[in-house]
């Protein structure tokens, strides 16, 4: 079965999120989205609040920019969460905006070494191994977490440049592809990936319902300029959209909100009672 699930955006105040998340664990939504988006909210101190006030409802993180930390801290925060929520959290990693990676001080030279060597050492970590690394930028000597997950996380790599999408496949458990993606590009992406052993595959998938659906999403694809503007319409028309991705070969597939929908909580509930029946 087809994996569903919808984004909290950052866009909503942190303040907005218990309501969101509430009402998404309520509807039985399986997945919910944070992004941490610079200069947004937070991702891991979002997921744990999430988490921690619901009771069934997965929260993915897609994605930490990994030049934003130093891979030991992703390694403990990732490995707190999972101790404490086990599998409901997700956590996907990535080489971040570059031009928002500059604006901190924190852009590498070559994105793709960097993300390598965080990955890596990330995958070590999390397995309750002792870690020595003289990267370029990943430096670490004998480095083991005291409290490691209890099994090892899967791994998520956010990605969407071919380089990125083959580094995916050869050191993560799954892929995460941004917003606008189309069903060809799921398909490229598999490609690149070149897993057929259940590497899975998240794409976010631009949604909006309701009668100002239309003009909403033309708004947004008029800022954004989308390969795939995504689906507006009823739930039958959304559900119709989500298995042509599926088809293409996304795992999971995960709804995202127009930035001005006028009731968030309305569609998690959406998302959950009345799309996720229509979908296989």
């Amino acid at each position: 079965m087809t994996g569903l699930g919808a984004i909290f955006l950052p866009q909503n105040p942190p303040e907005r999120l218990r309501s969101i998340a509430r009402a998404a664990d309520e509807a039985g939504l399986e997945q919910l989205w944070l992004w941490e988006d610079c200069f947004l909210n937070s991702g891991v101190a979002a997921a744990a609040a999430a988490l921690a006030w619901t009771t069934r409802l997965r929260v993915g993180i897609g994605i930490l920019p990994a030049p934003l930390r130093n891979v030991a801290l992703t390694a403990m925060e990732v490995a707190t969460l999972h101790r404490m929520f086990g599998d409901r959290a997700i956590v996907g990693v990535g080489h971040g905006v570059q031009e928002w990676m500059a604006q901190v001080g924190v852009k590498a030279a070559s994105p793709m070494t960097m993300l390598r060597e965080q990955a890596t050492a990330l995958r070590e970590l999390l397995r309750g191994e002792t870690v020595t690394a003289e990267g370029r930028y990943v430096r670490l000597a004998e480095v083991k977490l005291d409290w490691p997950p209890e099994q090892p996380p899967a791994l998520f790599i956010g990605a969407t440049g071919p380089k990125t999408l083959q580094l995916s496949g050869e050191l993560a458990d799954g892929t995460i592809l941004t917003g606008g993606t189309s069903p060809e590009g799921v398909r490229a992406a598999r490609e690149h990936i070149g897993r057929a052993d259940g590497h899975q595959l998240v794409v976010f998938l631009p949604a909006a319902m309701g009668p100002t659906a239309a003009d909403r999403m033309a708004r947004q694809q008029e800022r954004y300029g989308m390969d795939f503007p995504g689906v507006a319409g009823d739930a039958r028309a959304v559900a119709a959209t989500v298995e042509r991705f599926a088809e293409a070969g996304a795992t999971t597939v995960v709804l995202q909100p127009t930035v001005d929908d006028p009731d968030p909580e309305a569609f998690v509930r959406a998302v959950a009672t009345e799309v996720r029946p229509l979908v296989g």
